[in-house]
């Protein structure tokens, strides 16, 4: 590819995305495709001799732009958010033009004191307490295995990684019963195995972690002549938006000396609203906290915000300086690369400056606030309905409801809820997905997307009345 051929590409995909971005709402959210159809369309290896830019070009739109899921789209009610803000794109279009490698101070000086400048603004929008340290990982799930991994150095006093877990099989972790399912890979990749996670049952509103079976099963792991090692709280879990009382978690973790973790993967992002804050109450307490402005500020993925309280530990655990990664002759830096698993880092802090400054934090509270207030308003309206009900109470935007129409009984409803489901994803207007509690099927909705508008949420509210009523 010449210069010329470069520029002009550039202008025509830029030209390309505005108009994408314009006609999302003409667009089905989720592909009516089944699978092998996109593959089955594609050559089984790779051309021997260049093919034209045109052809390339009129293959993704004829043949993959089809098969996508519109994350973009302002009808996205499914799982979370992953927005891309047209500023952070074009912040991704510099990172991808320097194609810096930011493992090191001196791989990028730039990348590594804006990273830590930036994330720094964005503990202070959320009221985390200055003695929290950032870092960027790639996702809450590598966030959550730093966090384990520390939690195991810490308890076998920093010998796991040199001695192995052969003889150290007893430490347990503990977690919510509604805990997302990266912890359970973070116990599997630390070697600590899934028998030594201890689920904690849930009870209230929010779905919290029971004080009292925490206590006990602590307690009896001590006298089973296990390790307690670490607890991991969850602020806005996956499901319904169980959310732990930190306050009360972090109690029992400084009476314990564990290591307590939160997990705010979608719900931190609204702390940036100080009313929201209730729901992390407690959180100055933890030795480490995530959460991915990926999800619901706007950052383009991958961007999760890792704070830790003591930043030595993390880098005990995962540094390592052969002579080829040392910096000579200079001091008061930090190599990011020590305080995530990868070595390799991206310039996502770029990104992240530059929704920060294009949009203020203002902006970005607005958005947030409506999204909520949208949501519950659609949730108010469900509740209304006589032949639907909600299973959750909304937590910030997400809840669940299912389709109760009058004369079913139990045993019918998950099948019914399940069809209206698939009509609706079928319709192509919105996009939901479903989650079970207690062996009940519900549906769940949130609002997150940066194009969603109110007029957006109340077509929901339309569209699954409708559906359920109406069944195609």
């Amino acid at each position: 590819m010449t210069a010329i051929d470069f520029v002009h590409w550039s202008n025509k995909f830029a030209i390309w995305a505005d108009n994408y971005r314009k006609t999302l709402r003409s667009r089905p959210v989720r592909p009516n495709v089944q699978p092998g159809d996109i593959s089955s369309q594609l050559p089984v290896s790779a051309p021997e001799t260049p093919e034209s830019m045109e052809n390339i070009f009129k293959d993704f739109e004829d043949k993959i732009l089809p098969g996508i899921t519109h994350w973009q789209h302002p009808g996205f009610f499914a799982y979370f958010p992953a927005n891309a803000t047209p500023v952070s794109i074009l912040a991704e279009q510099l990172c991808n033009a320097i194609a810096a490698q930011c493992m090191l101070w001196q791989t990028s000086p730039a990348a590594t004191e804006l990273e830590t400048v930036t994330l720094d603004w964005l503990r202070q929008a959320v009221g985390l307490p200055a003695k929290f340290t950032g870092v960027i990982q790639d996702s809450a799930s590598s966030a959550t295995l730093a966090a384990v991994l520390t939690m195991r150095e810490r308890a076998l006093a920093w010998q796991g990684n040199t001695e192995g877990l052969q003889s150290n099989k007893q430490i347990r972790i503990y977690a919510s019963d509604k805990a997302h399912t990266s912890i359970d890979r973070a116990i599997w990749i630390s070697g600590i195995g899934s028998d030594n996670l201890v689920r904690i049952p849930v009870n209230g509103e929010l779905g919290s972690m029971d004080i009292d079976d925490l206590k006990d099963a602590i307690n009896k792991d001590r006298e089973a002549g296990f390790t307690p090692a670490g607890i991991i709280a969850n602020v806005g879990a996956t499901s319904i938006g169980s959310t732990d009382q930190i306050k009360d978690v972090a109690t029992v973790a400084g009476s314990e000396n564990l290591y307590l973790h939160v997990d705010a993967a979608w719900a931190g992002s609204a702390m940036i609203c100080p009313e929201f804050r209730h729901l992390w109450a407690g959180v100055e307490k933890a030795d480490s906290v995530v959460f991915n402005p990926h999800k619901w500020l706007g950052v383009q993925f991958d961007c999760s915000a890792h704070y830790i309280r003591e930043p030595e530990a993390l880098v005990k655990t995962l540094a390592i300086q052969p002579e080829y990664l040392k910096t000579h002759g200079k001091d008061g830096f930090v190599n990011y690369s020590e305080w995530s698993v990868p070595l390799g880092r991206r310039f996502r802090a770029l990104k992240l400056w530059f929704v920060l400054r294009a949009y203020g934090l203002e902006h970005l509270r607005t958005m947030i606030r409506n999204h909520v207030s949208w949501s519950m308003n659609l949730a108010n309206r469900l509740d209304s309905e006589p032949d639907f009900e909600l299973t959750s109470k909304p937590v910030l935007s997400l809840f669940a409801f299912r389709y109760v129409p009058k004369g079913t009984i139990e045993a019918e409803l998950e099948d019914i809820n399940q069809k209206l489901l698939n009509n609706i994803n079928d319709d192509g207007r919105i996009y939901l997905t479903q989650t079970k509690i207690g062996g009940m099927f519900m549906i769940r909705f949130q609002a997150g997307s940066v194009e969603t508008t109110e007029a957006d949420v109340k077509l929901a509210g339309d569209i699954i009345c409708e559906l359920a009523r109406n069944p195609v």
